[in-house]
């Protein structure tokens, strides 16, 4: 049985498919940095590569094989659309400083920062190993931190500060300023929750559609 939300997803992926189709691949995959070659693009989404064909633009898993769902879908084809080559911008942005984030900042913060500092819960080794699993680029900020290439221009950075008996921990999930130039902000929000279930070593969530 198919729901409201199932049928507004159906109905985006379809948008976006037929957008894409009218736009010249080999421009795509400059703007977007990503390998084009014999009607297939090639993503990766941390560090895990995606194959999109072309035209079809069905978009599987390179090593399992296995088809994404309509949420992983639509975000590598919002990707795909919105990317239009500007370099990493090197400065680093809250969700609430993100287009329209502001109102759903509180949200978004219980769902990533809130959900990470939790499963830290002060062992900051822990998360340094799952960091360095994920390839992550320590950055000299709180009392741990990692910088990840989510989408070959996406960039996305973990922060953690350890709690003591007057302060609780807390975790920031934060945005190179650039990433508005390669996804919208309700992408965005995604993305950070992706890399959290990551790092937490819980099952991604966000592909369930």
């Amino acid at each position: 049985m198919t729901t409201p939300m199932h049928e507004k997803m159906v109905a985006q992926v379809a948008a976006q498919r037929a957008e894409l189709r009218q736009r010249d691949p080999r421009e795509i995959a400059v703007r977007a940095g990503v390998e084009f070659s014999a009607g297939v693009l090639r993503v990766k989404f941390y560090g895990e590569t995606h194959i999109i064909t072309f035209p079809e633009l069905t978009v599987r898993v390179e090593a399992t094989g296995k088809e994404c769902g309509l949420n992983r879908s639509s975000m590598f084809f919002y990707y795909l659309l919105t990317a239009d080559g500007v370099p990493l911008a090197g400065k680093w942005l809250a969700f609430r400083e993100l287009p329209g984030g502001m109102f759903y900042h509180q949200a978004y913060q219980s769902y990533s920062g809130d959900r990470l500092a939790k499963a830290i819960d002060n062992h900051v080794g822990v998360f340094e190993r799952a960091a360095k699993t994920l390839s992550g680029i320590k950055l000299d900020v709180g009392d741990a931190a990692f910088a990840f290439d989510a989408l070959p221009r996406v960039r996305v950075a973990a922060v953690y500060y350890a709690g003591d008996e007057d302060f609780p921990a807390s975790a920031n999930v934060l945005f190179d300023a650039s990433a508005i130039h390669y996804l919208p902000t309700d992408a965005l929000g995604g993305v950070g929750s992706s890399l959290v279930d990551r790092l937490t070593g819980v099952e991604s969530r966000d592909d369930e559609e």
